[in-house]
Parts: C-alpha cells; structure tokens; sequence
C-alpha cells in the first residue's frame, strides 16, 4: 500500500473528474472534490465517504486567483497538505471560428489554461516541501485540431505545453507532471455535443464507436484508471508525457 496523501480534484462534481476523485480514494488518498457549486461535490464526497474514504466538498471558480487561494489552503487544513492535484475543469463553448464571440474564448481558455495555473500555482508550495508530488492535467484529443472548438483546442493544446514546462521547472523537487488526452468519453458533456449535432446520443455513440481501434467508446473509469498510475510512487520516472487515452493510436 502507497503513502495516503492527500489529492485535489478540480470539476470532479461529475464526469470524469466525479471517477477520478473516487478511484484516488479507493487507493487510499484523502480527496477533495472542487466544483465551481460546493453543493453539486454532494454526490462524489458522499460515493466516497460510503466507501470509507475520506473527501470534502470545495466550491471555488478555478478562474478566480483569490478563490483559489483560500481553497487550497482550506484543503490543506481539513485533510491535509495537498501533494496530488489534478487538473480536470472544464467547459466548452464550441461555435466556428468566424461565429466565436470573445467571451467563448476568454471563458474556456479562463477556465482550462488560467484555472489551471493557479491551481497549480497554489499547490506546488506543498508538493515542494514535501519533496513530492504528482500532477496531472487533461488534455484531449481536439488537442489536435478539430472542427467548431477552436477555443478549446487551444486550450487543450496549451495544457500540453504546460505540462511540459511543468515537468522542467519541478522535477528537482521528486514532482511530476504528466498530462492525459481521452479521447470520445461518455459524459455528460459528449451527450450535449450529440444534442448540439441533432443527433441522439446512443445513436452518436455507436458511430462513434466504429471509428476507434477498441471499437468502444472509453468511460470516465477509463481516465480514472491512467491517472491513478501516473500519481503513484511507481511513477516517480514518468514526467513531461502526454498519454492520448482514445483506444486507438494518435499523433
């Protein structure tokens, strides 16, 4: 059994933060399950504390320095020194690029690239101090380009090269950072880009399904299962990656 450490999990209300934050604490970590509505965490902090674990409920706008700030140090308080965060919010606000008001782009890139630097930012102290720690960002597969989320793939992308960088400046100080990229994941926020298309969901899962190697699309666990190896003490060797979980090879 690995150390307990204490590990954040931003967006994880649902999704596949909601799985992240209960796969961390099947492995034994306190976890504090952040969303931008404390009482939307209700569901993750109560599937976890159902199974032993321990988890508190933060609402904070990870956009927001000063919000940050006091969450992390409310996470470091009442469950302990964080030395495992995960940088999973998200939202989207997809439209072509001639259609994309400002506000789309500032809102996306404001809440994936900003939420996660100062996410980031106010946890390091920590894992520094610790001489331990282990973050993951999530990137995805739009990373590469895809049709109507020029917002979101520049986001996405941007997380790479953060994590990167990341990796650089940290790894003196027994720190990882390693970013993963799902590809087509059954969500909530896949079932509103079906709405968005006219399509229904099953319908856009199933041909969704035959463009992937695994033929199947992947499940929030799916994600979950990656980052638990990437913050374990076996994987004090793996830092700067980007690990495309997609069921299929990507470039």
């Amino acid at each position: 059994m690995s150390e307990q450490r204490t590990a954040i999990v931003t967006g994880a209300a649902r999704g596949i933060g909601a799985a992240i934050a209960k796969r961390l604490a099947s492995d034994g970590h306190a976890v504090a399950v952040l969303d931008l509505e404390e009482s939307a965490c209700a569901a993750t902090v109560d599937a976890v504390t159902a199974s032993g674990g321990r988890a508190l409920a933060v609402g904070v706008d990870v956009a927001d320095e000063g919000g940050v700030t006091a969450a992390v140090e409310r996470v470091a308080d009442e469950l302990g020194a964080p030395t495992i965060l995960v940088n999973n919010a998200g939202i989207t606000r997809d439209n072509l690029l001639f259609k994309m008001s400002v506000e789309d782009w500032d809102a996306v890139l404001g809440v994936h690239l900003r939420g996660s630097f100062l996410m980031t930012r106010a946890a390091q102290r920590h894992m520094t101090e610790a001489t331990f720690g282990r973050i993951v960002n999530l990137s995805s597969t739009s990373a590469l380009g895809n049709r109507g989320q020029v917002n979101y793939s520049a986001a996405k992308a941007g997380m790479q090269g953060f994590t990167k960088t990341l990796a650089i400046e940290l790894g003196k100080f027994g720190v990882t950072a390693n970013a993963i990229a799902p590809g087509f994941i059954e969500t909530e926020m896949t079932a509103a880009t079906a709405a968005r298309l006219g399509v229904g969901f099953e319908e856009f899962k199933e041909y969704t399904a035959k463009q992937i190697p695994v033929a199947r699309v992947g499940q929030p666990e799916d994600i979950a299962h990656t980052v638990s190896f990437l913050v374990s003490e076996g994987a004090g060797f793996v830092s700067g990656q980007v690990i495309y979980v997609a069921g299929g090879p990507r470039d």
